[in-house]
């Protein structure tokens, strides 16, 4: 079907007259990023140095900046599900810019767990749509294996500091 553009046009100058002062319109917003591309990342995991706690990072390695989901994906071995975001959230766009870095900490054991289960890796994804890099647990400092229980990962963040902070803000 074709559109006339006479009625297009009155259309689309109705609509720029209803809209509230000060609001931005489609041409002038900023372009979504793209989600970043799994071979452009370099996905990192390790201990902590504290119980029960691991450090993973992403990193952006294309040209041009780019967004990975704000919660990253950790998956510990055949366990049913990814360890829970702290705070609690919805997904959402965490921008990664060429070159920059996103840090998370992740508390695999909660201290009051009265049952644990214990995996001999974990996968660690910047975003849900990719499928991750998987660690052993002996490259975790864990010879024996991961102790897990209600497992928590942190939001992104800009330092590792930020992120450790983060975790002992929710899990203490």
């Amino acid at each position: 079907m074709r559109i006339r553009t006479e009625i297009a046009v009155p259309a689309a100058l109705a609509l720029a007259l209803l809209a509230p002062a000060g609001a931005a319109s489609a041409s002038s917003a900023a372009p979504a990023l793209p989600t970043c591309r799994e071979s452009g990342l370099k996905v990192a995991a390790s201990a902590s140095g504290q119980p029960e706690t691991l450090r993973v990072s992403v990193t952006n390695h294309s040209r041009q900046a780019c967004v990975v989901d704000r919660i990253p994906t950790v998956v510990f071995g055949d366990l049913d599900g990814p360890a829970l975001p702290v705070p609690e959230g919805d997904s959402g766009p965490f921008r990664l810019p060429a070159g920059g870095s996103g840090y998370a900490a992740v508390r695999t054991l909660d201290p009051a767990a009265t049952e644990l289960r214990v995996v001999d890796r974990l996968t660690v994804a910047g975003d849900p749509s990719h499928r991750g890099r998987t660690f052993d647990a002996a490259a975790l400092g864990a010879p024996d294996g991961v102790r897990v229980w209600e497992p928590v990962t942190t939001w992104w963040h800009r330092s590792s500091a930020a992120a450790d902070a983060t975790l002992d803000r929710y899990t203490d």
